[in-house]
């Protein structure tokens, strides 16, 4: 069965889960979660996204 489509409204929260394939290992060394913070804040900011929490773990975000 199809996905229905995503609404996205102004103004409403999303849950938002970023996962590696087959579970495997996205951050490596402590640069890798400072680039994905650098990159993060700078899209953010780039897309007028406000980011209220967030989670790094090795596999997903």
């Amino acid at each position: 069965m199809a996905r229905l489509p995503r609404l996205n409204l102004a103004g409403i929260p999303q849950y938002v889960v970023q996962r590696c394939n087959n579970r495997q290992a996205s951050f490596f060394a402590e640069q890798d979660y400072t680039v994905y913070l650098d990159k993060l804040k700078y899209y953010a900011k780039k897309y007028q996204v406000n980011v209220h929490a967030f989670v790094l773990m090795t596999n997903h975000v």
